[in-house]
């Protein structure tokens, strides 16, 4: 298991960046989610800790999925429309 990091080492309403889950573990109905991000030597290293009680888990996984299908259709109304017919000529072979 990673290293751990002690609740109390990072303060209240702190910003944690993490490219990454390092490990993950359910302990007396209490989730703790350990958060990496890669170090100098472009290996993972904790960036912090997630504690959610269990019961809230389903919650907060329900929310990030919303999220990410936000995400996805902001990205679609970004992209670029393919067109809808094809070419009028196409050329194989060298015909």
């Amino acid at each position: 298991m990673s290293e751990q990091i002690p609740p109390a080492s990072v303060p209240f309403g702190a910003t944690i960046f993490t490219d990454g889950l390092l490990d993950a573990s359910v302990q007396h109905g209490v989730v703790r989610l350990t958060l990496g991000r890669l170090g100098a030597d472009n290996k993972p290293v904790p960036a912090g800790m997630l504690v959610i009680p269990l019961v809230q888990l389903g919650g907060l996984t329900q929310g990030l999925g919303r999220l990410m299908q936000q995400i996805e259709a902001k990205i679609k109304e970004a992209a670029p429309a393919a067109p809808e017919t094809p070419p009028d000529s196409f050329t194989f072979g060298g015909r």
